[in-house]
């Protein structure tokens, strides 16, 4: 699905060689600041390599129009943005950016229920945690149907119980709706607990694949 050989980025990231296959669950690891949001936001095409080729499904990325691979390939951050409203609000216009038919409430509910968020739709998300924006930004990238999620720390603002029931969850979600996900996590056992594939990205450069 993905191939990358020869990649550099500015100073910030050098892959040699990386692949991943369609319906993989692979994890990035390594320290803060070692590269690993960059590689996702390369394979997002919200950046360009400065050296390298980057294909995805065998056609090199600076071939693809960015909006349409965007849509196939979503990226969901560490800080994602909430946009003034409700929750409801919150999950629908992620739908209507993306060209897809608005959801019945069930639905919406559904979702929320699998990043364990236990609120209303119609509460305003002002008063939403930290870790209960990082939930529904989550949802509402789950909700998008895409065939590979890119996900930067997605429990990172949790504790450790919700980690666990988090990383499970979308893991649970990625593998019975036959999705390639791509997940930095900051946790090697983590990442040996549910990835087919794990890069470690180390001072910018790939130092080991397992």
């Amino acid at each position: 699905m993905f191939e990358i050989k020869d990649v550099e980025y500015k100073n910030v990231l050098r892959v040699k060689e990386m692949e991943v296959n369609e319906g993989e669950i692979v994890c990035i690891v390594g320290e803060s600041g070692g590269g690993k949001s960059t590689l996702l936001r390369l394979l997002n095409k919200s950046l360009s390599p400065t050296k390298g080729t980057i294909s995805f499904r065998e056609t090199n990325l600076a071939d693809l129009d960015s909006v349409s691979h965007r849509r196939n390939v979503v990226y969901l951050n560490q800080t994602p943005h909430m946009f003034p409203g409700t929750i409801r609000d919150n999950l629908l216009i992620a739908l209507r950016f993306h060209e897809k038919e608005d959801l019945g409430d069930d639905a919406l509910m559904t979702i929320l229920r699998q990043v364990r968020l236990s609120k209303s739709l119609d509460m305003d998300v002002k008063h939403l945690s930290g870790g209960e924006r990082q939930r529904l930004a989550l949802g509402r990238v789950l909700l998008l149907d895409a065939e590979v999620y890119l996900m930067d720390e997605p429990s990172s603002s949790l504790d450790d119980e919700s980690e666990n029931l988090i990383i499970e969850a979308v893991v649970r979600f990625a593998k019975e709706n036959n999705k390639t996900l791509i997940m930095v996590t900051h946790s090697k056992a983590q990442a040996r607990k549910h990835a087919d594939r794990i890069y470690e990205i180390k001072n910018g450069h790939q130092a080991e694949v397992d």
